[in-house]
């Protein structure tokens, strides 16, 4: 194999010897402007004894800046925290120049000469960097050229051959302008003003970045006068009933509508600020999020040896992630499908990195209570959350010995086994469909209750509790999937009654709730979480369709994109679920 240079390519030479020419000129150009002004003459005698010095800053000033990393930086990158170090850049250039001038020989210039110098080279070095800067955005966007910085849609890009698509930023406050200098030079993007529901900001006519401020008010206008096609939402912080709201003033306009990330995935570093994506509907959904109490989380799991079962599902795997997090001194993976665990404990391994947490993962049926007692006392286990079930309504309905096998001797071996070994804490996870049962599963979940309830009840060595909850987003099972599935086939979307009401909840939230119900839990207790107004799921799946770029086939539009469906109650299900 030949040799591995290190020598960097002639383009990079190139462009640093001409920023650095560049500089020179600047250099000679300031040190001319500061005789000027301190002497108000072209060309005064003083100005051509100090030729010298001049010869003497530029080498001392292009090896300060070259050494400091002036030349290393991107120039189509360069933001205000890269340009303003060119400030002690100059000022230490200057100090090296005053202290090696005695030494040459050369003449003392007058003392204003060095401030304002340095303020006229920092002014001229800063401007022309942005100049620069802007230029070559514009030539790559001309060009077709993509800016690493650009933000990235999951969903096909526009060709950069196309038109640019008049846009408005609403938003006005630090998320907004970082929006609006990250897409000034998107070829797709043509942003024609900013709305903001502050009146100070445009009742003067005030503006952000040229573009001006304007009232949610005022769109109907904007959308006649610069043919808006899209609103960029910039505002991370806003609670999801705002967004609703939002989102749907805007989608009644015939506007798409597309969101920055929220500012938890902003300050996690995973994404920036300009990568735009449509709003999801879980953006939306529900109330809310509530915010969890750090101390319950942390005194539920913090230096216990936990157990999980059914690790590998939807809920079981966020509860492992979440537990793992608040450093457990030992996590207890079980699971009966052999590819959730390995892909579960394939994660949270790589999460591990030299975290003082023994991992284990096992693969075993949760009926087997000898098996778990045994696994109990070899691990000493504290903490058990018992998340393993079938819960898909129609399959368990239609599998009747297996789901009641799984659901009930299942729970029964878990809390039998964690009295037994002496286990502190026992928390199930529950269902709404608990609650008045219709279907096998809801009724298979109330007697695990019960169960729970009645060795609470008996002993109180183990603090046995369960939590219930509605309709999980994103978990297996979830209409949303579905229904994402159906809309990316092109529909039909279906639904089952037009009527039908679920309450939803994320992810994140049940398994915040389960944590802090196993910290609060004194025996017996059913814990639940306000889930705010039921949705109807009919007006979810007109939501999601809408959401997805396309329009709802109905009577009203016979030619809309995707048809809503309705097929009739499944076996066992109910139109609306309770909590209590």
């Amino acid at each position: 194999m030949p040799a591995e240079t290190t020598t960097p390519p002639t383009y990079v030479f190139s462009r640093r010897l001409g920023l650095m020419a560049l500089d020179a000129a600047l250099m000679v150009l300031v040190f001319w402007l500061t005789y000027l002004l301190r002497l108000s003459n072209p060309w005064p005698l003083q100005l051509q004894q100090q030729i010298w010095l001049l010869l003497l800053l530029l080498p001392v000033g292009l090896t300060v800046l070259s050494l400091s990393g002036w030349y290393q930086g991107l120039t189509r990158y360069a933001a205000s925290h890269s340009l303003y170090g060119l400030l002690p850049r100059t000022a230490l250039l200057l100090l090296v120049v005053a202290l090696l001038r005695p030494l040459f020989g050369l003449p003392a210039p007058p003392r204003s000469f060095w401030l304002f110098f340095w303020f006229l080279y920092c002014c001229a070095g800063i401007g022309v960097r942005v100049v620069l800067r802007d230029l070559l955005r514009l030539t790559l966007a001309r060009s077709g050229k993509p800016l690493a910085s650009w933000p990235r849609l999951e969903e096909a890009a526009a060709s950069a051959t196309q038109l640019p698509r008049p846009a408005l930023v609403y938003g006005a406050g630090e998320a907004g302008s970082r929006l609006i200098d990250a897409l000034r030079f998107d070829p797709r993007w043509k942003l024609v003003g900013v709305l903001d529901d502050d009146p100070s900001l445009w009742m003067w006519s005030r503006r952000i970045q040229g573009l001006p401020i304007a009232s949610p008010d005022q769109l109907p206008q904007l959308i006649r006068r610069h043919g808006v096609q899209a609103v960029l939402l910039a505002i991370p912080s806003a609670g999801r009933s705002r967004r609703r709201e939002l989102v749907n003033e805007l989608r009644e306009l015939g506007l798409e509508v597309l969101t920055i990330p929220s500012l938890q995935e902003i300050a996690s570093g995973h994404v920036r600020v300009a990568d735009l994506r449509r709003v999801a509907i879980e953006d939306l959904l529900g109330r809310d999020p509530s915010s969890p109490d750090q101390a319950l989380l942390q005194s539920a799991v913090s230096g216990r040896a936990v157990l999980i079962t059914g690790a590998g599902g939807s809920i079981g795997s966020e509860l492992a992630r979440q537990v793992l997090a608040l450093a457990p001194s030992r996590l207890v993976l079980l699971d009966h499908s052999e590819y959730n665990l390995y892909a579960i404990e394939r994660e949270l391994r790589q999460q591990l990195q030299d975290a003082p947490v023994e991992l284990t993962a096992v693969l075993a049926d949760v009926t087997q209570q000898a098996m778990l007692e045994r696994l109990c006392r070899r691990e000493g286990i504290e903490v058990i959350f018992h998340a393993a079930a079938y819960k898909h309504v129609p399959l368990v309905e239609s599998n009747l010995a297996a789901g009641l096998r799984n659901n009930i001797l299942g729970t029964q071996a878990v809390l039998e086994a964690a009295i037994a070994t002496g286990v502190e804490r026992f928390t199930l996870i529950s269902t709404d469909k608990a609650v008045r049962p219709t279907n096998a599963m809801g009724a298979s979940k109330r007697v695990c209750e019960l169960l729970v309830q009645e060795a609470a009840a008996r002993q109180s060595a183990t603090v046995c509790a369960m939590v219930r909850f509605g309709n999980v987003l994103g978990s297996s099972g979830s209409v949303v999937p579905l229904f994402r599935e159906q809309i990316a086939a092109g529909g039909p979307v279906t639904v089952t009654h037009p009527d039908v009401i679920r309450y939803f909840m994320t992810i994140a939230e049940a398994v915040q709730l389960v944590l802090q119900a196993s910290a609060l839990a004194r025996g017996g207790e059913v814990f639940l979480l306000d889930m705010g107004e039921p949705v109807a799921i009919n007006d979810l799946a007109r939501q999601m369709i809408e959401l997805s770029g396309c329009t709802v086939r109905d009577d009203a539009n016979p030619g809309g994109d995707i048809a809503i469906e309705y097929t009739g109650f499944r076996p066992g299900e109910k139109l609306y679920e309770e909590l209590l």
